[in-house]
């Protein structure tokens, strides 16, 4: 999952990228809002973390743009303040949920948790295809309970078509959700993280469409 964080202050800025990045996401980072507008734009973001005080735009007026031109990826807000009328100010300009600073790290990462899994349609914090079961708040993975370990380009793959279960994504698609912009994309890298996460799950769960991409469905389904 690719997320965008818009925060101007570096610190807090590089604080968000380490704990998302460590938490399995692909990140991409503005530090003010003609930037993040630009980015969240022309990239295909999961969810992206903004700021309400930014320079050379205010974090509303980079939402309500990105609404006006249908952009639909779930926004978290975080801003310093924290009266009411700021908060309704966020809803109403398109903010999926809110986080005043200061806060823990924790929250904003269940928050984006939560966000991801209703904006793909799902409740539970665990997801699974058969036999196959990935938390997202552990990161863990198992097969008939035997846990599997992954890279961390293989867990975001995982993640991903499992979000996705059902649906046949593209190449292109995982790419431009499983790197961030400055990764050095080339499809041909898909098909070695499928080809080994194939491998290390030992289960017959993701089906190639010729043409067109990755399914994920139940074993039994493959039949």
């Amino acid at each position: 999952m690719r997320l965008l964080v818009v925060e101007d202050d570096p610190d807090l800025n590089r604080q968000m990228f380490e704990a998302l990045s460590d938490a399995g996401y692909a990140v991409d980072r503005a530090y003010d809002g003609e930037e993040g507008h630009y980015l969240g734009e022309n990239e295909p973001y999961d969810a992206v973390v903004l700021d309400i005080g930014l320079p050379k735009l205010d974090g509303l007026s980079v939402l309500e743009a990105w609404r006006r031109d249908g952009k639909k990826m779930p926004v978290l807000i975080l801003t310093a303040r924290d009266r009411w009328s700021d908060k309704v100010q966020g809803f109403d300009a398109g903010a999926d949920d809110y986080v005043a600073k200061p806060f823990h790290m924790e929250e904003v990462l269940a928050r984006l948790r939560a966000l991801l899994r209703r904006s793909t349609g799902h409740a539970a914090s665990e997801l699974s295809c058969g036999p196959v079961m990935l938390d997202t708040r552990s990161g863990r993975v198992t097969v008939n309970g035997r846990p599997v370990k992954l890279t961390s380009h293989e867990y975001r793959l995982l993640a991903y078509l499992m979000h996705h279960s059902g649906r046949v994504v593209s190449r292109t698609e995982l790419v431009e959700h499983l790197y961030d912009q400055d990764f050095d994309r080339d499809s041909n890298t898909i098909e070695v993280f499928v080809g080994r996460l194939r491998k290390k799950l030992d289960i017959d769960v993701i089906q190639t469409v010729r043409g067109l991409g990755y399914l994920l469905v139940p074993p039994e389904q493959t039949r």
